[in-house]
């Protein structure tokens, strides 16, 4: 049996480049348990600067979660992202490959990100495969 993982992504404003990142990859943003939090601040646990209010819900400052709308349950795909003080500073050691499938536009899914804040770094192709390295709206490379 192997192991289960989850991506974490360190970013600044984890809210915004989850629901980017949920948009991107057609998954959900997962909600956070308001009454828990809520709860965790009246207990002494927490307090109010722990927390904002996204979308109009409150919710916890330092993170949030995608996951696939169809998918439920500890083995589902996640994504985190969390807060961090400092900015992106050099190239990822890692990053996403966003596999559309071989019938997507290509250009067309890449005027979409831009059109939503990533960029285009560069195009790279090998054989019959080719690719478009981008960067998210907070500087994280992926290709499509």
């Amino acid at each position: 049996m192997g192991y289960r993982f989850q991506l974490v992504l360190d970013c600044n404003d984890p809210h915004t480049l989850a629901d980017w990142w949920a948009e991107t990859m057609q998954w959900q943003v997962e909600a956070q348990d308001e009454a828990f939090i809520r709860s965790m601040i009246e207990q002494g646990h927490a307090g109010e600067a722990d927390t904002l209010v996204h979308r109009g819900a409150l919710v916890w400052r330092e993170g949030a979660a995608i996951h696939p709308v169809a998918e439920e349950g500890p083995d589902r795909p996640r994504w985190l992202f969390q807060a961090v003080p400092e900015a992106k500073t050099v190239k990822n050691r890692a990053h996403i490959d966003i596999r559309v499938g071989a019938d997507a536009d290509l250009a067309a899914v890449r005027a979409s990100l831009v059109a939503r804040g990533a960029a285009v770094l560069h195009e790279g192709h090998q054989g019959p495969h080719s690719w478009v390295t981008m960067v998210d709206p907070e500087g994280n490379e992926f290709c499509v």
